[in-house]
């Protein structure tokens, strides 16, 4: 098992700065909808897929719908960036955005305990994110 570390932006092996900056929008566009728990995983070193997750929780479908909403907004309005892939938004337990570079999964709380994605992928380095963003 490798070591889990957590990464500060701009760090050497962190991501380019126009993709930290497609992580910082959706991050920030996740916690104007109170997104909970927010946590943002660097996993180019353990797939090729994609470079980064970031994982949330809302208390109900309603607020998954609404914090996908201003993800999707948000990367459309400041990156001109819209998902290569969406999927569960009309269950809305759990919504996946694919930005192929950037991967959002947004939980209803219960599927996130269900899934225990973080946990899955628990060798992947973890991305600080900035009090103001994660601050609720």
């Amino acid at each position: 098992m490798s070591k889990r570390t957590n990464v500060t932006p701009g760090e050497a092996g962190q991501p380019e700065a126009d993709d930290l900056e497609k992580l910082m929008i959706a991050a920030t566009a996740a916690s104007e909808r109170k997104a909970l728990e927010m946590v943002a995983l660097d996993i180019r070193k353990i797939a090729s897929f994609a470079e980064y997750f970031l994982v949330c929780s809302g208390t109900s479908t309603r607020q998954v719908q609404a914090i996908a909403d201003e993800v999707m907004e948000k990367l459309r309005e400041q990156r001109d960036a819209r998902p290569l892939h969406t999927e569960g938004y009309e269950t809305a337990t759990w919504i996946l955005l694919d930005y192929g570079d950037l991967i959002v999964h947004v939980f209803t709380e219960d599927s996130r305990q269900f899934y225990q994605l973080e946990r899955l992928w628990r060798d992947a380095e973890r991305v600080e994110l900035p009090e103001e963003i994660t601050k609720q």
